[in-house]
């Protein structure tokens, strides 16, 4: 028996709109809350630790953004526990967009204060963010990822969050990763039925 783990993405939870249409079709599905009742001090770090503690058997993972993120590093660091990853709009590089958008002022304001307000989707309210989380991720965004577990990535062509250039530069010269491009936005929550059909029709593929 093979255990599917549902990873969320960023300022969401295991009530985001697709947790929930995924746990509705799969319903042994495990879907772990990463906010851990304090999203100020999330890493992508406590993340895969987080995770770590639930491979206790073989695992296929699903991950939506920073959760896709998340479930790619799992897959290099444990690759005898994880049998195939489902990306969902992956949060590769995305501490690159963030100093861009951000800028170096309001970096430096961040790092100062150790405070940065995220809005938060299911909280419905703003969060202080430390600035760990951005210094974690900046150190694990240049990861080179070189174990070849199964991948099936999904990512919106209109995504202005995390641009698919990213998934399309992963996707290149790795045989073991099938890309899949949606007529979508960074949700994807348009195109549910389709993830979750490509996902089904991929993990079940022996």
């Amino acid at each position: 028996m093979i255990r599917t783990i549902y990873l969320h993405g960023f300022a969401s939870s295991p009530k985001s709109r697709k947790a929930q249409y995924f746990l509705e079709h799969i319903p042994d599905l495990f879907v772990p809350d990463l906010n851990q009742e304090d999203f100020g001090k999330l890493t992508v770090s406590r993340q895969i630790e987080q995770v770590r503690e639930l491979l206790i058997e073989p695992s296929y993972i699903i991950g939506s953004s920073l959760g896709g993120l998340t479930a790619a590093l799992l897959a290099e660091k444990y690759p005898e526990l994880i049998k195939k990853i489902v990306l969902m709009a992956p949060a590769f590089q995305f501490t690159k967009n963030w100093r861009k958008r951000l800028g170096e002022k309001n970096l430096g304001h961040w790092q100062r204060t150790d405070a940065l307000p995220i809005y938060h989707y299911s909280y419905q309210k703003e969060i202080s963010l430390h600035y760990e989380f951005f210094r974690d991720a900046e150190a694990l965004s240049e990861y080179e990822f070189q174990n070849q577990v199964p991948t099936l990535i999904l990512h919106g062509n209109n995504d202005e969050t995390v641009p698919i250039s990213v998934s399309e530069d992963y996707a290149h010269n790795r045989d073991w990763v099938k890309f899949i491009a949606l007529d979508s936005d960074h949700s994807l929550g348009d195109r549910l039925p389709e993830l979750f059909a490509e996902s089904q029709a991929f993990l079940s593929d022996n």
